[in-house]
């Protein structure tokens, strides 16, 4: 996977109007090394493929290819992952032998834009009195919030590395710095987030879907400071398009922990996405 195949991911996913953050090129390009991505040209699509634990996967990013292609790839491969529902529809008619399963763990959670930067209402009570837990702990002066680019990113690592410490575990430290130092080139917008004149919060994402969503693909905080991680996001959503509907602030994967976080801001939909398992590779 190369810094080269930027524009000719990003024009398939204009095209296809495709929002799932999982296949946006930041997202394949920062996980290159985790997944052992690699993309080639399918017809009129990239078929992108990777391995995890030893077992091996493809995605199709564009329109499907012939059936025939299609069982070849099934017989390569341990499992086809990120099906959308559009493709999951052409499949059930195209491979009806083929037992297409919704992947729950790699649903993308999607927010109304509104929601997040509103908080209305009785069911984001909680989360607006964790933001005025945070801004009335500070003079309004006090509170500073920048525009992430080449001469905020220093403070923005910063914070990485003090998240690191106070996590006290590795996690996806590698992904989300390397994201920092290629905000420009992966086409992203964020914030950096200061108290007092030190870094305490950083966010990044881009837009997706053709204008229709934007996914946040890192979101950092030092948590010593109670309500930052509620105020950040909220900021954040102030600053987007108002044309974007949604926020996408992408899967679980499984960790109950998170999952319960994630709803607790109301979601009102899911990219949905689907895999089919080879049978003759299990």
């Amino acid at each position: 996977m190369s810094l080269d195949l930027r524009e000719q991911i990003q024009n398939i996913i204009l095209k296809f109007q495709i929002g799932i953050s999982s296949l946006a090129f930041a997202n394949l390009y920062l996980f290159r090394k985790k997944y052992c991505f690699e993309a080639s040209l399918l017809e009129n699509a990239l078929l992108i493929t990777g391995a995890e634990k030893e077992k091996t996967f493809f995605s199709i990013l564009g329109s499907l290819p012939q059936k025939e292609v299609l069982k070849k790839l099934l017989k390569k491969y341990h499992r086809w992952k990120n099906i959308s529902k559009e493709q999951a529809a052409e499949l059930s008619v195209l491979l009806p032998e083929e037992t297409i399963s919704e992947d729950r763990d790699n649903f993308e959670y999607l927010y109304l834009r509104t929601d997040l930067a509103e908080l209305p209402g009785r069911n984001f009570q909680k989360k607006r009195n964790l933001v005025n837990t945070f801004t009335k702990a500070y003079a309004p002066e006090e509170i500073e919030i920048k525009i992430l680019d080449k001469n905020t990113s220093k403070d923005a690592l910063y914070v990485l590395d003090e998240w690191r410490q106070g996590k006290g575990e590795h996690r996806d430290y590698d992904y989300a710095k390397e994201g920092v130092e290629l905000h420009e080139l992966l086409g992203f917008s964020g914030l950096v987030f200061y108290v007092k004149g030190i870094p305490i919060g950083y966010c990044q994402g881009e837009i997706l879907a053709d204008g229709k969503s934007f996914a946040v693909h890192f979101e950092k905080a030092i948590d010593k400071y109670k309500g930052v991680y509620q105020y950040i996001n909220q900021e954040f959503a102030k600053t987007i398009p108002k044309n974007i509907t949604y926020i996408n602030r992408e899967q679980d994967l499984g960790n109950e922990g998170l999952r319960q976080a994630k709803m607790t801001y109301r979601p009102v939909d899911f990219v949905k996405l689907f895999s089919i398992n080879a049978s003759n590779k299990i």
